[in-house]
């Protein structure tokens, strides 16, 4: 292990590492999850199911899969910067005004999120794949947004911060 790079760990399905704070890993229960517009997502029981054998579950709507972190543009693309660099950047865009840089992260970051300069909001508006705002486009053969890390995120916007701090570009 290299000395003075930060190591990430992830917590096995279901569990929390000791020492993290909940709150910041994303839930899964029903009443969690959100759409875009702030209201909750109705997931059905498997007794709701269809009772067609071998149907598959309905999946919930994409942007209930993501909550959103907001910051300002600089900001926002010294982060992205910093998580290229780690190859651990999701899909993030910027607004249509263009001041503000937008990151995926899993549902449920929201509740758990503290970090001045950034707000993060429970639900996300996902755009095509084509859409010219995204920084970070959504890839693959389906062209789904992978989300960041709210960690690794975390991490690289006090990075970022310090970085525009220290040239000047600051104070957040």
């Amino acid at each position: 292990m290299a000395t003075g790079v930060p190591q990430y760990h992830h917590p096995a399905a279901g569990r929390v590492l000791s020492g993290t704070v909940p709150a910041l890993v994303p839930e899964t229960t029903e009443d969690r999850s959100v759409r875009a517009g702030g209201a909750p997502v109705r997931r059905s029981r498997p007794s709701e199911q269809s009772d067609l054998p071998g149907s598959p579950p309905a999946a919930p709507p994409a942007a209930a899969c993501y909550d959103t972190v907001t910051v300002s543009m600089r900001h926002g693309l010294e982060a992205v910067d910093i998580l290229r660099l780690r190859r651990a950047c999701g899909a993030a865009l910027q607004s249509a005004t263009g001041t503000t840089v937008s990151f995926l992260v899993p549902a449920g970051t929201a509740l758990g999120w503290h970090l001045p300069g950034s707000s993060c909001t429970a639900g996300a508006v996902v755009l095509p794949a084509a859409d010219p705002r995204w920084v970070m486009p959504p890839a693959g053969a389906e062209a789904l947004a992978r989300p960041t890390d709210p960690w690794v995120l975390r991490s690289a916007l006090c990075e970022a911060a310090c970085t525009l701090t220290a040239g000047g570009l600051g104070p957040f």
